[in-house]
């Protein structure tokens, strides 16, 4: 587990240029985070801020699009001029693939709405009633692009006059792509605030033992149903060129897969690392999920797929494995497919977190 220094502006003023972000002149309003006055509320030790991907509204195109315009044009996840992409994304890309992605999102989409905003919310709800005592800490659930909101959410610690924040990123494995753009709209955010409270952000918690631990007993749970199987990781992919130029993802994927694979006594011909979800021209990280599991199909026949770079399950996990990827290894000889949920709201789960905001400095319940 890695957790960034904590940064503390404690009550020095942001920059302030004479407007606020985001609308009115010189001399506008700035948010704040007001101290505490002889009438309100005690204000509550510690904020926890979980920050999930994000998710369209509904399976509508129009929402859709919406969804894919604001994922699409962070230049943390498309790393390409604008010059060159805007006309693509706003042209082509904005235009067709919402009408395919809706299709796809009908297909999982619940009563209650997206996977991952339930799943999301649920998860967040566990882990405030672990903590109990909203005084002492209280957690908020947002997202980088929709709603709920990062604004919104760092709203209500406000109102909660929280003085120490804790932003846990649902990425167990750190990538600009994803972590990196948590923290780019939670500063701009922040921005907006006249007092700062302390801060803390856990950057990833690929090997944090909770975790793994958590991952194992998901893996066991769905063999002591289903018997066990060859076991293939299928992470979300990111393009090669960011790992060149940086990015750890790979390298703490890796490193989860050997710690899980450890913990359930595999040997290394028995589980193997993969990638999903490619998108564009691009080359993106290797071996694709798909690729392996029509390998897989002519030998061994059976898989289990876990997906340990995604928090809940999501669309991803649902539809892309769960539906497509398994219909592709059926049709490719395979005989037996399980899908091991994601950690989701599990009590693993939130002992999990719970033990990456302990090293965050986050108090454990009832201390």
């Amino acid at each position: 587990m890695h957790v960034s220094g904590a940064f503390f502006f404690g009550t020095r003023a942001a920059r302030y240029d004479g407007a606020a972000p985001g609308g009115g002149g010189r001399g506008a309003t700035m948010a704040w985070f007001r101290g505490p006055s002889a009438a309100a509320e005690a204000a509550s030790e510690t904020g926890v801020l979980l920050v999930n991907l994000g998710t369209p509204a509904a399976a509508s195109y129009g929402a859709i699009r919406r969804y894919l315009g604001a994922f699409l044009r962070d230049r943390r996840v498309v790393e390409a001029c604008p010059a060159y992409w805007y006309p693509l994304l706003y042209g082509p890309i904005l235009t067709f693939r919402p009408i395919r992605t809706a299709r796809l999102y009908r297909a999982i989409w619940t009563s209650e709405g997206s996977p991952l905003l339930v799943h999301s919310r649920r998860l967040a709800a566990a882990l405030q009633a672990h903590y109990r005592d909203r005084a002492r800490v209280r957690v908020e659930l947002a997202m980088t692009y929709g709603e709920p909101s990062v604004r919104a959410a760092l709203e209500r610690f406000s109102a909660a006059r929280v003085r120490r924040l804790v932003v846990l990123p649902l990425y167990p494995q750190y990538s600009g792509t994803t972590t990196g753009a948590v923290f780019d709209v939670v500063a701009r955010e922040l921005g907006r605030y006249r007092y700062v409270p302390q801060l803390n952000f856990v950057s990833d918690y690929h090997d944090q033992p909770a975790y793994i631990g958590a991952l194992a007993a998901s893996v066991r749970a769905a063999w002591a149903s289903a018997g066990p199987s060859h076991l293939v990781l299928s992470n979300h992919g990111i393009p090669v060129k960011y790992v060149a130029a940086g990015d750890p993802y790979r390298e703490q994927v890796m490193r989860t897969g050997e710690l899980l694979a450890a913990a359930l006594g595999l040997a290394p011909g028995a589980y193997s690392a993969a990638f999903q979800s490619r998108f564009g021209p691009t080359e993106w990280l290797r071996p694709y999920t798909d690729d392996r599991l029509r390998e897989l199909a002519a030998g061994t026949r059976a898989v289990t797929v876990v997906t340990p770079s995604f928090a809940v399950d999501c669309l991803e996990t649902l539809e892309e494995i769960g539906v497509t990827s398994r219909a592709r290894f059926l049709a490719a000889g395979g005989e037996r497919f399980t899908l091991v949920p994601a950690l989701n709201d599990s009590p693993g789960h939130v002992a999990a977190l719970a033990a990456v905001l302990a090293g965050a400095g986050v108090p454990a319940a009832g201390s």
